[in-house]
């Protein structure tokens, strides 16, 4: 049975047995903040099981995508170990529970319309003292005693140790499946987890039993897989076995098992296939959280190719080969191919560019160790060499047990911690949510009906009070420091999400007024922040919500402008020009997305164009609620890696542009008025950024354009367009003019700049163009153009002024330095002024003198301007050997 059967089988199964069918989540759960990647199915359904929200069933299959790195040291080691595989589970919520469980399991495993193994390979664990689990399977199932082992909460608990160590929440027993395989290894196969009760504090007494229990199932595909079609690794299975092969030819080292070119093989088939799958959901490999993480996986690749002997850029070629076993279960893969590819190579080609100094110095901290007898890796040396050559510290230590020697992770974190403090560094941190009172809230109040869509002001029932993190029922009076929030059943204002920001304005009620700062979402609430400014309020009051409208209406200018821009830059640049994070505020926004390199000047003046030219055809906006079936047939951008829910609502403007969002719109493209590009930029390898003003901000900023290109001509005595070959050759004027004074360059001709273009009339985009190359070549922001042209023309006057004053007096010689020559004890000394003469001219004639007469000492100096005096000093060599300074 091949793996894509085995997946197809065991969803099919649990659909007969009354289960819905669910997709795979994205690997970054991004609304879960306390993983970096899916680590298991059921993080999908964590909510559910924490009674935050409501499914409509009550069972569910899946195929999940995961991503561990939890052993990573295993990968390649192991027959089994990976970082990305996918997770076969079953789900009940208060539904079945053990027997079901446990006996559908069996059934799915054994009956030969499934997966047909033989039972007498098959064996079981459960908890020490779940005697229903042991029950079952020795009763309904059959199993005999000795098949069945009790086994302590270490390995028969979940979270493991939980009874006696915590973490305080669900937990429950489980009972773990075995195979034997063909090589007379026990598999782990399939884990039941049992979730029934709730850790309350410390042992005893301390598991209360869940009023709903829930039932949470995981079998690894790719091991069950390796059990199925009888070989010895997972890596051996039909869909690991053709990218480990496509890997060797690369490569160029032939695929030997028990080997350690095998075991680094194996490796970069693991990590590729994680890293194909996690750039194809946008994650790039980076510096921070998930992102770090791929680069880590990468990067360790890339080293056991270097160490197999290549030395250029290798893993992207092997890209294809992981898209063609994958896209059975995820077709969308081959829509991003080309961009993995590109990523990839660009990480690659970065690492190989330090690798071999890296290694270097790495061997020189081995050698030094074993020299010194020290058994432990600096973390300082690690955390230097991560900043030097971009090491990962775990390659470091994965290198170092190589040689049998330990890592400082706690020097290690020390050096990086002090290096973010002189850097400015920001450590991203997770930080807990106990004692926070919004939870308390959301299981009492699990929803905020969002009206802002139609209005921007509404009729609401102030639900709820947190003023400095305490609930209360009433407040009057607070100062200004402490932060209240509160919360309606119904509101327009618009909580921060999906890249937009929250909304502000005031919630006035008959004996109070709350000023709103922000609007944040968390779940389903919508929470006002602000400052309660007079009189008293209390839960149960009606209120009047009303949002700022001058504030929303930039904010939906900005939001659209967005659409559009997003629909420029894929017409322009490609369709993997995608979305990867906005940001958008009153009349401002930030965009970031996909491109491997910047973009150019011109096609960003295109892009900016094309956007101007969607706002101006006027183009009607509008929004619906849909089916995501029928929103993907319509030809909704969907972005790789985001989860979506069903319906979804699509926001549409014209025939150009379709995409799921949620934020506030105009009602038509003309309502943004304008588009000013403010910058591109690089944020992070792969990762580009724009900056971009709409409404007035952008009209204040089109006035300060023309208004400092219009200064930088009346400085410059030229047309407007003819700004910057004005600016160059006022550059040129001020380089040679150095130059000649210097003693190193000809007297500078003067070449008249041009002062009219031809042109009457300067369109808008033209005269942009123009104030940006004025600021290219003169390496200054754009509005700091004339201020700086201002300087330039200060430093042109002092220069010219030396340069006359230089000619006025004539050149000085080495003979008039020698007439005024005093001779000590056999020694020409000469101190003397040396009139409009420079450092380098002054160097020239002490060299004159020494090879004049011998010996001779020289003292030369020179008023530089007029508030700076330059001295020279020289001693012929005869003084030098004598052990004589002229410092």
């Amino acid at each position: 049975m091949n793996t894509n059967e085995l997946r197809e089988k065991f969803l099919e199964f649990f659909e007969s047995k009354g289960h819905t069918r669910c997709p795979s989540d994205v690997l970054v759960p991004t609304w879960d903040p306390s993983v970096l990647f899916t680590p298991a199915g059921m993080n999908q359904f964590k909510d559910h099981f924490l009674g935050k929200v409501k499914l409509d069933f009550t069972r569910a299959a899946t195929s999940q995508k995961c991503l561990r790195t939890g052993d990573i040291e295993n990968v390649g080691r192991t027959a089994y170990h990976h970082t990305f595989f996918e997770m076969l589970g079953n789900f009940s919520f208060g539904d079945y529970f053990k027997r079901d469980s446990i006996s559908w399991a069996w059934e799915f495993l054994t009956e030969k319309k499934w997966l047909g193994l033989d039972p007498d390979r098959l064996t079981v664990s459960v908890y020490l003292d779940d005697d229903e689990a042991a029950e079952i399977w020795g009763n309904d199932v059959g199993l005999k005693a000795n098949v069945i082992e009790r086994m302590g909460e270490k390995d028969n608990f979940w979270p493991a140790g939980a009874p006696s160590e915590g973490p305080d929440g669900v937990c429950g027993p489980c009972s773990e499946i075995f195979y034997l395989d063909n090589f007379g290894e026990e598999v782990e196969i399939w884990n039941l987890v049992f979730t029934q009760f709730n850790r309350v504090g410390e042992p005893p007494d301390n598991l209360r039993a869940l009023p709903s229990k829930n039932i949470d199932t995981g079998m690894g595909l790719e091991r069950a897989a390796a059990c199925l079609q009888g070989v010895e690794t997972n890596y051996h299975i039909d869909i690991l076995r053709p990218i480990l092969e496509a890997v060797s030819d690369v490569c160029g080292v032939e695929y030997v098992y028990r080997s350690e070119n095998g075991r680094r093989l194996r490796r970069i088939t693991d990590h590729l296939r994680a890293c194909t799958m996690a750039i194809h959901e946008n994650v790039y490999p980076g510096a921070q959280k998930e992102k770090y993480v791929i680069r880590r996986l990468l990067r360790r690749a890339v080293l056991d190719g270097h160490q197999m002997g290549l030395d250029q850029p290798f893993l992207h070629q092997i890209v294809p080969a992981v898209v063609e076993q994958m896209t059975v279960p995820y077709p969308d893969l081959a829509e991003t191919t080309e961009r993995v590819v590109g990523v990839i190579k660009n990480e690659e080609a970065n690492f190989f560019d330090t690798i071999d100094a890296g290694l270097v110095r790495i061997e020189k901290v081995f050698t030094e160790m074993k020299s010194q007898g020290r058994t432990t890796v600096d973390g300082a040396a690690a955390a230097d060499l991560y900043q030097t050559y971009g090491f990962p510290p775990e390659v470091f230590e994965a290198l170092a047990a190589e040689s049998n020697l330990a890592f400082d992770w706690e020097g290690y974190q020390r050096a990086m911690d002090e290096h973010r403090e002189r850097t400015g560094t920001v450590a991203h941190v997770v930080m807990g949510e106990s004692g926070n009172p919004i939870d308390a809230i959301k299981k009492a109040f699990y929803h905020v009906d969002f009206v802002g869509y139609e209005r921007t002001e509404s009729e609401a029932e102030l639900k709820f009070i947190v003023a400095g993190n305490h609930p209360c029922d009433h407040l009057q009076d607070t100062d200004q420091e402490t932060e209240v929030i509160t919360v309606l059943d119904c509101t327009p204002f618009y909580g921060e999400s999906g890249g937009q920001v929250g909304d502000s304005g005031e919630i006035i009620g008959d004996h109070f007024r709350f000023v709103v700062t922000d609007t944040q979402k968390d779940g389903d609430l919508i929470l006002h922040m602000g400052q309660l400014v007079e009189g008293q309020m209390r839960t149960g009051d009606r209120v009047t919500a009303r949002v700022d409208v001058a504030r929303r209406q930039g904010i939906r200018r900005a939001h659209s402008a967005t659409h559009i821009l997003h629909h420029s830059l894929q017409e322009h640049l490609g369709s993997h020009a995608q979305q990867q994070g906005s940001k958008v505020d009153d009349d401002w926004l930030r965009f970031d997305f996909t491109n491997m390199t910047p973009v150019p000047v011109d096609t960003l003046r295109k892009i900016e164009m094309d956007s101007h030219q969607k706002i101006t055809e006027a183009e009607p906006i509008a929004a619906q609620i849909l089916p995501l079936p029928e929103a993907r047939s319509q030809g909704a951008m969907m972005l790789f890696g985001e989860k979506y829910p069903d319906p979804v609502r699509m926001v549409s403007m014209g025939d150009f542009s379709r995409e799921l969002c949620g934020g506030t719109h105009l009602d038509n493209t003309s309502d943004v008025g304008i588009l000013e590009i403010i910058s591109e930029e690089g944020v992070s390898a792969g990762t580009r950024r724009i900056l971009a003003y709409t409404g007035e901000k952008a009209r204040q900023h089109v006035q300060q354009l023309k208004t400092s290109l219009e200064s930088a001509a009346d400085l410059l005595g030229t047309d407007l367009a003819v700004v910057p070959v004005a600016a160059k050759a006022l550059s040129g004027r001020i380089r040679d003019l150095k130059k000649q004074l210097s003693g190193s360059g000809k007297t500078p001709v003067v070449q008249e700049t041009p002062r009219e273009s031809g042109k009457r009339e300067m369109t808008l985009v033209e005269k942009k163009a123009a104030l940006q190359e004025a600021a290219r070549i003169l390496n200054v922001a754009l509005f700091d153009v004339p201020q700086r042209i201002e300087a330039l023309q200060a430093e042109v006057g002092k220069l010219e002024q030396q340069q006359a004053e230089q000619e006025k007096m004539g050149p000085i010689t080495a003979d008039d330095l020698l007439s005024e020559a005093t001779e000590i004890g056999g020694v020409q000394i000469v101190v003397a002024e040396a009139r409009g003469a420079n450092p380098n001219v002054m160097r020239q004639l002490i060299d004159q003198l020494r090879k004049r007469v011998s010996p001779v000492a020289v003292l030369l100096g020179a008023s530089q301007g007029a508030d700076k005096v330059t001295l020279v000093a020289g001693l012929s060599r005869e003084l030098v050997e004598q052990g004589h300074s002229a410092g």
